[in-house]
């Protein structure tokens, strides 16, 4: 296998017009874009127009749309557009919006001849269609001319068929099965049809033509089933609305039952005149309605209990079986006791307090955090505030302090000074002495004046006398 691909590129390196007989598959989906560049060499310039298009016979081609110069050119429809670069030596072709029809073989050419167009590059392009889809709908499907078969996967096909009608309606009813039926209609058109769609039914289905099975058209389909999800309290009640197509299902029996483990879905009460096998305490307290006017199936269910939880279906009851309609989920929680807490056995009411509680302890103390902050910031601005007063009385008070010194006090121990508003010349000099201790009364005070402060022709000469009151010593007389 190896060998056989090694020789496979050295002929696309030898021989590079190989490169456009081998197709290249592209896959798109419907509403997607294909952009293709078509790359030619030096010795094709002279033929200037170039093709997109649709194989026909050996060498001919299906025109979609050509080019004569650099300007763009558009197919009928304006889908597709192709353009030539000589300067690069390339042809481009866009194609938009596709359609699962637009499927098939296509190929850039040359044209040499009306019987000749040498082909500069092939794809193989596969547009597909997504369709979604609920359980018990109905798909159908046109496959494009020719079609006669319709596959699933690489090999599983239904056909050829003959011209057929579809079963009757009775027929669907009592089988309740996914049924899949081909028609051929004007112009040979294969019709599928598929029925009572299941989730099972998802994946990759083709129309195939011939008996080489030839792809004509890919459908990727999906099929959801319809689902609830209820909450209840224990000894609450609970009501769940179902709703199936009245012309399809309109005379099946509908029925309420609960997933057991495996592909087992246990019957708890049924639309058909006989009640299930046995007599349950659940069965009595699960009722089932069906409006088929307007196609709703009604199923409530009382004096509910912590076991009901569970995976329930609402389904159609046939002589095969099961067909589920809806799945629905209940959880059936335990209630609390009036003006009480959750006891040992209900775990989880208790974390959901607990989380509760947790909550709110964590905002209340968040707050008392904030407050107490805004606090220690009110007094620190309040202190500042009162110290600066402070500061600025006490500069005051050593200002009035400095202002009385400076006009003569002397301390006991320091050189008094002499100060007087009038020139040393002109008046007699005073020295005034601040003793705020009370020295001892034996002990002389003796006032030095500089020759310099002392007049030189003194015409009078004051005397200080400097009195003490003796303060009253203890002991001492």
């Amino acid at each position: 296998m190896a060998m056989e691909l090694r020789a496979l590129v050295l002929l696309l390196l030898c021989f590079p017009g190989l490169q456009g007989q081998t197709p290249e598959t592209q896959r798109r989906r419907e509403g997607d874009t294909l952009y293709i560049q078509c790359p030619y060499t030096p010795e094709t310039t002279r033929q200037r127009t170039k093709y997109w298009c649709l194989p026909l016979g050996n060498k001919q081609c299906q025109e979609v749309v050509r080019t004569y110069s650099e300007s763009i050119q558009q197919s009928h429809d304006g889908r597709t557009k192709i353009k030539d670069d000589p300067t690069t030596k390339t042809v481009s072709v866009t194609m938009a919006d596709l359609k699962a029809e637009d499927s098939g073989t296509y190929f850039c050419a040359l044209y040499k001849s009306y019987y000749d167009y040498p082909r500069l590059r092939t794809i193989s392009l596969n547009v597909f269609k997504e369709l979604l889809q609920w359980e018990l709908d109905t798909l159908t499907v046109q496959c494009p001319a020719g079609s006669d078969a319709w596959c699933r996967g690489q090999a599983d096909c239904t056909g050829p068929v003959r011209k057929q009608t579809q079963p009757s309606k009775q027929s669907e009813i009592k089988s309740l099965q996914g049924t899949v039926s081909l028609q051929y209609k004007a112009q040979g058109a294969l019709v599928v049809t598929m029925k009572n769609l299941k989730a099972r039914d998802s994946g990759v289905y083709w129309c195939a033509q011939g008996v080489e099975r030839t792809r004509k058209m890919e459908v990727v389909l999906s099929v959801f089933k319809r689902t609830q999800k209820l909450s209840a309290k224990e000894s609450g009640n609970v009501s769940v609305q179902c709703h199936y197509k009245i012309a399809d299902y309109e005379t099946v029996s509908k029925a309420w039952c609960k997933k057991e483990e495996g592909e087992m879905c246990n019957v708890l009460v049924t639309t058909r005149p006989e009640s299930p096998a046995g007599n349950s305490t659940a069965r009595k307290r699960v009722r089932i309605q069906d409006d088929t006017r307007q196609g709703i199936v009604t199923v409530t269910m009382e004096q509910l209990q912590v076991q009901d939880s569970g995976v329930y279906w609402c389904a159609l009851q046939g002589g095969s079986g099961l067909v589920r309609v809806e799945e629905v989920t209940l959880n059936v929680s335990k209630a609390l006791p009036p003006g009480g807490f959750p006891g040992s056995e209900s775990q989880s009411e208790e974390i959901l307090l607990g989380d509760s509680c947790n909550g709110n302890t964590f905002v209340i103390l968040s707050v008392v955090l904030l407050i107490l902050l805004l606090l220690a910031l009110l007094t620190s601005i309040a202190l500042g505030v009162r110290y600066y007063k402070l500061l600025l009385r006490t500069g005051i008070r050593e200002a009035q302090d400095t202002s009385d010194r400076a006009e003569g006090t002397a301390q006991p121990g320091s050189t008094g000074r002499r100060e007087s508003s009038q020139d040393d010349s002109k008046g007699s000099a005073y020295i005034n002495l601040d003793v705020k201790s009370h020295p001892n009364p034996e002990d002389p005070l003796y006032c030095n004046v500089e020759p310099s402060q002392a007049a030189r022709s003194p015409r009078h000469v004051e005397y200080a006398v400097i009195a003490f009151n003796p303060s009253p010593r203890t002991g001492r007389e």
